[in-house]
């Protein structure tokens, strides 16, 4: 059966590139005021959906914490392939298939809202049509980050999208607390390159941008196996934990019994789909063999201890999963459990 995902970027590229011809035969105060009105309603659109699941939680009671998805549907910082643009409604159709029950491993019941509520999708493609540049689309997602954690007791779990969206997704949730938060980062690839062939909002630069925000005390980067000397000495220079895939066996007992958070304003986890092993996600742009298992990563999710503020999954590429959307159901199973991580 013929899948969005075929054809999936090439479209995007195009749907993109007609308007952007467009909109520079227009007047610039035209194009502004268009741009202004389509981010305006895009923030609103997220404003009333966390509103709404927000007045429910808190009508139901009893919830501290309740993790909103979001999905940020953006592909184009990738250095390789775009595809990740398409996943947030693939991992969504994954979560509630119905192939397995919708309970998590630690118990909790997905269809609780007090659990897990979604907020939808920010309409990254519409927003871009009108020419709309990266430092303003930035703001948009962290924006709208913001707008969910207004809406007490939600927490955020981005559904990408590339890692790009890492950055203004932890800006938002630092500067929304008022601090800086301690990251779990499981990756094959550190992805703080200072301008990945000159983009400063490559999905390989996301990281630099965080650190050098102040965004992160700790950054601790689990599954690495794809790393240069920039990524090294980056790493150096930022303080990063970097744990390498060549010496897991080692840091195995530590990185299953972290302890994160104390006198910071909490814990975000990103999770690249890629930190597993090939052989576990074949849907991702990037194949590096050597990773770590999936029950490796929950076996670190499970035992962390830490106050969940905020977390990601991203770099599912549905244009290069199989043909029953296989690592779907691994990224949602990530969403499933840090939802239950974070609830409370």
């Amino acid at each position: 059966m013929w899948k969005i995902g075929q054809r999936g970027v090439p479209y995007f590229k195009r749907l993109i590139s007609a308007p952007f011809t467009t909109l520079r035969s227009l007047p610039t105060s035209l194009v502004e005021t268009g741009q202004n009105r389509v981010i305006d309603a895009s923030l609103t659109l997220i404003r009333e959906r966390a509103k709404l699941k927000g007045e429910l939680v808190r009508l139901i009671g009893g919830a501290k914490a309740t993790t909103a998805l979001l999905g940020v549907p953006l592909g184009h910082n990738s250095s390789f392939l775009e595809g990740p643009a398409l996943a947030p409604p693939h991992v969504r159709e994954a979560i509630w298939c119905g192939s397995t029950n919708s309970t998590t491993e630690e118990g909790k019941e997905l269809k609780d809202p007090r659990v897990l509520s979604d907020v939808g999708d920010i309409p990254v493609q519409e927003i871009r049509e009108m020419g709309v540049d990266d430092d303003r689309l930035m703001n948009v997602v962290s924006d709208s980050v913001k707008l969910v954690m207004e809406e007490e007791p939600l927490r955020p779990l981005v559904i990408g999208g590339d890692h790009s969206i890492s950055y203004p997704v932890v800006r938002a949730v630092s500067e929304k607390l008022g601090g800086p938060v301690d990251i779990l980062h499981l990756d094959a690839h550190p992805d703080i390159y200072d301008r990945f062939e000159g983009n400063y909002y490559s999905h390989a630069s996301s990281f630099a941008r965080i650190m050098e925000g102040g965004y992160a005390r700790r950054l601790l980067q689990v599954g690495i196996r794809s790393i240069n000397k920039e990524g090294r000495e980056q790493g150096k220079r930022f303080g990063v934990e970097q744990y390498e895939m060549r010496t897991f066996s080692k840091d195995r007992q530590m990185l299953e019994n972290l302890k994160l958070g104390e006198g910071v304003k909490g814990v975000y986890i990103s999770i690249d789909v890629d930190c597993l092993d090939p052989g576990f996600a074949h849907g991702v742009s990037h194949f590096e063999p050597g990773g770590l298992s999936f029950r490796d990563v929950l076996n670190i999710l499970h035992n962390l201890q830490g106050d969940l503020v905020g977390a990601d999954v991203v770099e599912y590429n549905p244009q290069r999963d199989t043909a029953d959307d296989m690592t779907a159901m691994v990224a949602a199973k990530f969403v499933r459990e840090l939802a239950a991580k974070m609830s409370k």
